[in-house]
């Protein structure tokens, strides 16, 4: 652990908690919103992002498990419930992005156009602000509690900053040019960045088990 202080630990495990509770809670809202837009405009983009909200929910809820853990009891390791929750993140972040591109092909190839995207455009500037402060918060709680897992989602909110800045770039294009291709190009960005989480979801899950730093490792 860090030199930080026990009672100190003890005010950022409540942090970790809040920073977990709120993106949970904020992730559902902004997906379903996301979602309904995505459906109603027809765009893939935002569905698209609608539904990675959910999976930033997920790992919410095992961040959220995890603190609750440690805070009753301060000497718990990591846990095989971590290692499973990573797992179950990655594969779900590698369906959505192959999900994705089934649906970008398909709409390229039948020339698909979303009626607006407008919505996009609002809930991308919004989620890149409210993004930016949880990644903040949660980089500043792992380091001072050399917490692995609460970094590594603070790392899986950060690629939901980069969904939200190719969302804007692909709205903001399609509101100006009408260019409708756009749209499933932004969906190519997405399962660029789907792909990437998915991998260091899985990276992060094998480096638990084999990560010795954790003082009963060897047990």
């Amino acid at each position: 652990m860090s030199a930080t202080s026990q009672p100190v630990q003890k005010v950022y495990w409540t942090y970790a908690l809040w920073l977990a509770t709120f993106t949970i809670f904020y992730n559902i809202a902004e997906g379903l919103v996301s979602i309904g837009f995505g459906v109603s405009d027809e765009s893939l983009a935002l569905f698209g992002f609608g539904v990675d909200s959910f999976i930033e929910v997920m790992s919410g809820i095992g961040i959220l498990v995890m603190v609750n853990r440690i805070r009753q009891n301060p000497d718990t390791s990591r846990t095989p419930f971590e290692v499973t929750a990573l797992r179950v993140t990655g594969t779900a972040f590698y369906i959505l992005a192959a999900g994705l591109a089934v649906t970008a092909v398909y709409n390229i190839f039948t020339n698909h156009k979303p009626e607006t995207t407008l919505p996009g455009l609002v809930i991308s500037v919004v989620s890149i602000a409210v993004m930016w402060a949880l990644v903040m918060g949660k980089r500043k709680v792992g380091r001072e509690l050399n917490s692995m897992p609460i970094l590594a989602d603070a790392n899986c909110t950060m690629v939901c900053i980069y969904m939200s800045v190719v969302l804007l770039a692909s709205s903001f294009i399609y509101q100006l040019t009408g260019f409708g291709f756009v749209d499933s190009l932004g969906a190519l960005g997405l399962i660029y960045f789907s792909v990437n989480e998915g991998r260091e979801s899985f990276d992060k899950a094998k480096g638990l088990e084999c990560d010795c730093e954790d003082e009963d490792c060897n047990d």
